[in-house]
């Protein structure tokens, strides 16, 4: 079977972050960092080269493959930020719950497994920190340590 592309990386989640520019995003991902971190309980680990992920689970798809991924993450990515929150599509209910959480938001986009953020100043933290925390959660239900 064929491994996921982006694995996890010895590369340094601080220092990681003291390379992100501009100076803004930086800012915000020392932000981030420390929501998720505060949510989560863990310290996280780089995937990749650019994404910051907190947790881990292995799954196998119906297919048979086997994949080994973050539980949640984000990567401060150059146009905007991406916000893994898997618990929220592997989880009707948390589904929901996102869904709602989504109206009282902000500006954001969405994609299949990612909530793009352009900068922290369009959304409401409080209701992304409950997100996260939904989204944690169903993930250590779905998926125990």
């Amino acid at each position: 079977m064929a491994q996921a592309k982006t694995q996890l990386s010895e590369m340094d989640p601080a220092e990681f972050i003291a390379m992100v520019q501009p100076e803004r995003k930086r800012e915000e991902s020392h932000r981030l960092d420390a929501l998720f971190r505060r949510v989560t309980g863990v310290e996280p680990r780089m995937w990749g080269s650019s994404i910051i992920g907190y947790g881990a689970y292995r799954t196998t798809y119906a297919s048979g493959r086997e994949v080994h991924w973050m539980r949640t993450g984000f990567s401060p990515r150059k146009a905007r930020h991406s916000l893994y929150l898997m618990g929220g599509y592997c989880d009707q209910e948390t589904g929901a719950r996102h869904a709602a959480a989504l109206d009282r938001l902000g500006k954001h986009a969405r994609g299949k497994s990612c909530l793009y953020v352009n900068k922290l100043a369009d959304i409401d933290l409080a209701v992304l920190e409950e997100m996260i925390r939904a989204d944690w959660e169903a993930m250590n239900r779905r998926y125990p340590t």
